[in-house]
C-alpha cells in the first residue's frame, strides 16, 4: 500500500498547486490567487500528497466559509490519478472542514457536461438547486448549482464517518492507504488554524 496524506496545503505546495491547476483547468488561478487562499482566514485549501514526494500534489480542493455556507470553489485530481477515489477523499475533506467550522450548508457550481463530477456530488448528498447560463464563459457552457443543506444536522458526523470508511475501502482497492490530517482548528475559534 502506498501512503496518501489528506492535509491542509502550505506555502511549499504553491508551485505544485499551480502545476495541478494547469493540468486540470488550463490555468484557472494564478500563484497569487493560491497564496490569497492560504492567507485568508475564510478559505481552506487542502490536498492529497504522497509523503515520499512531499512537493507533489495528486489532488486539491478549496472551500470558502461565507456566513453559514461552505462554497466549494475547486476540486481537482491530477488526470493520472483519476478514477481511484481521490475525488471522494477530497470532497470528504472539504465537507469535514466545513463541519468543523460549524457551517450549515454547502454549495458549488459544476459544468452541466461533467457527468462524473455530478455523480460524485450526488453520492455525497448534493441536490441541484439551479442553473447558471453560460457560467463557463470560455466555452459558453452552463453550470449546475448544487446544494447540500445537511451539514448542521445532528447525524452529519456519523454520515462523515460512514463516508470515510467507504473511501478508505475504495482507496485500498487501488493500493492506497489514506492518512487524514485535517484536525487543524482550535475549539475556541473555528476560523483559526493551529
Amino acid at each position: 500500500m502506498t501512503l496518501l496524506e489528506l492535509k491542509f496545503l502550505a506555502p511549499e505546495h504553491l508551485n505544485a498547486a499551480l502545476e495541478l491547476d494547469q493540468a486540470c483547468f488550463g490555468g484557472l488561478w494564478t500563484l497569487e490567487a493560491y497564496q490569497r487562499e492560504l492567507d485568508s482566514p475564510n478559505s481552506d485549501l487542502i490536498g492529497l500528497i504522497n509523503p515520499f514526494e512531499p512537493h507533489s500534489l495528486l489532488g486539491m480542493g478549496c472551500v470558502w466559509a461565507i456566513l453559514e455556507e461552505a462554497h466549494i470553489t475547486i476540486l481537482a485530481v491530477h488526470p493520472q490519478y483519476q478514477r481511484q477515489g481521490f475525488g471522494q477523499a477530497l470532497l470528504y475533506g472539504l465537507l469535514s472542514v466545513a463541519e468543523e467550522r460549524g457551517l450549515e450548508r454547502a454549495t458549488l457550481e459544476v459544468r452541466v457536461s461533467n457527468d462524473a463530477a455530478i455523480a460524485l456530488y450526488q453520492k455525497f448528498g448534493f441536490k441541484t438547486a439551479g442553473r447558471r447560463k453560460r457560467y463557463y464563459k470560455d466555452i459558453g457552457e452552463d453550470a449546475l448549482v448544487l446544494w447540500h443543506g445537511g451539514l448542521a444536522q445532528p447525524d452529519f458526523s456519523q454520515i462523515l464517518a460512514s463516508w470515510e470508511d467507504q473511501i478508505q475501502t475504495r482507496l485500498a482497492r487501488c493500493g492506497w492507504k489514506l492518512e487524514i490530517a485535517l484536525c487543524g482548528y482550535s475549539a475556541n475559534s473555528p476560523l483559526t488554524k493551529k
